[in-house]
């Protein structure tokens, strides 16, 4: 008997966790990507700056994160063959 990839869990969870689903969901993730980055402004520019390290930590963690996720699917789509869907 045949064994099918869908058939087995083991294959379904590897392709999960092995970069299909940044392959999938880039635009989805581009804008995930772009409302952290935006996030990280609205508060710097915003929210008073009276609150001191909570405030900066704010804006750091917000920019960080989208810059992260911008950069990485920048480096997917970089690599060789990272812009084709399966």
């Amino acid at each position: 008997m045949a064994d099918t990839r869908s058939e087995r869990a083991a294959t379904r969870w590897s392709e999960l966790f092995s970069g299909c689903a940044l392959r999938r969901h880039q635009a989805l993730l581009a804008l995930v990507g772009a409302l952290c980055v935006a996030m990280g402004i609205a508060v710097a520019v915003l929210v008073p700056e009276t609150d001191g390290p909570a405030w900066a930590m704010a804006v750091v963690g917000c920019l960080a994160a989208g810059v992260l996720l911008l950069a990485r699917i920048g480096i997917a789509l970089l690599r060789p063959g990272g812009g084709a869907t399966p």
